[in-house]
């Protein structure tokens, strides 16, 4: 939204809580309020659009309604004439059926574009920086200086920043002639989990280890956030990953795709620079009196 607002157009941000998104609308975006369960209110929505930019959660109580939605955004987007639409699979695209509906539901949308008659592009982005700001990670990192997340210490994996998939959604978005394209997209650093911590240490100027979470613990923080359920899916897809390294790229050498969709990219190091008041302890204030 904020790099559509950069590059001189009106973002229409659809929403189902406005209140949520009040600094958007004082930024200039226009507010929509909408449910992507609800077809009329994204036909609305759609309405003298030149481009949607869809992307569905990857984590959802009920992974049931992903059809659902996909269908609904495409068919509104149809229906309005909409000359582009853009998709971001927030997650590594397999081109087979694997029988996990993380992984499933993302080549099932990519083949419902491809038959709906809509013009597309989809960005396909490894694994977001900003996960690490998760409750599975920020409060041993604040706490403890121990980076920890659900991947092997050798798995090397090519974290990208949300700002940065933002950018490349709205470079799509501004060049219809890439239609019918599907770009895997990764972070230009390529690391395992003790090159990360080395990234952090650099960017936040502290030391920091790296630790696996195993898996059962990170499905019970999922659970205590997001409600109960919400963390087996979510540690299913992380097992797959584990178990599957030979079908799952995780880090995409980036200067074909710069050249097409010119942004700049932000390393681990600089972004944990750029996030290290999160990851910092909280300065607390005391006041003493004395007689």
């Amino acid at each position: 939204m904020w790099k559509l607002l950069q590059n001189g157009h009106i973002p229409h941000v659809l929403t189902r809580h406005p209140q949520k998104a009040e600094a958007m609308q004082h930024a200039g975006a226009q507010i929509v309020i909408g449910d992507m369960n609800d077809y009329e209110s994204l036909k609305v929505a759609s309405a003298q659009m030149d481009a949607v930019a869809l992307m569905i959660p990857a984590f959802i109580p009920d992974p049931s309604l992903v059809p659902n939605m996909a269908n609904n955004a495409i068919n509104a987007a149809k229906g309005a004439g909409v000359k582009l639409l853009v998709y971001n699979t927030s997650g590594t695209v397999i081109n087979e059926m694997t029988h996990n509906p993380m992984f499933d539901m993302r080549l099932q949308l990519i083949h419902a574009l491809q038959n709906s008659g809509v013009l597309y592009i989809t960005i396909e982005p490894t694994v977001y920086m900003e996960n690490l700001r998760g409750p599975w990670t920020l409060p041993a990192l604040v706490a403890s200086d121990v980076l920890q997340y659900p991947v092997a210490a050798d798995l090397p994996l090519g974290w990208i920043a949300t700002e940065d998939v933002g950018a490349l959604i709205v470079a799509a978005a501004e060049h219809p002639e890439l239609s019918r394209r599907c770009i895997p997209v990764s972070g230009i650093d390529n690391l395992t989990g003790p090159e990360l911590a080395a990234s952090f240490t650099r960017g936040l100027g502290r030391s920091i280890s790296y630790r696996e979470l195993p898996l059962p613990e990170f499905a019970a923080i999922i659970d205590q956030v997001m409600g109960a359920g919400v963390g087996q899916g979510a540690s299913q897809a992380y097992k797959f990953q584990a178990e599957n390294r030979d079908k799952l790229l995780m880090w995409f050498d980036m200067r074909p795709v710069l050249t097409i969709l010119p942004i700049q990219m932000t390393s681990a190091e600089n972004w944990a620079a750029k996030n290290a008041q999160a990851f910092s302890v909280p300065v607390t204030s005391s006041l003493s009196s004395s007689n």
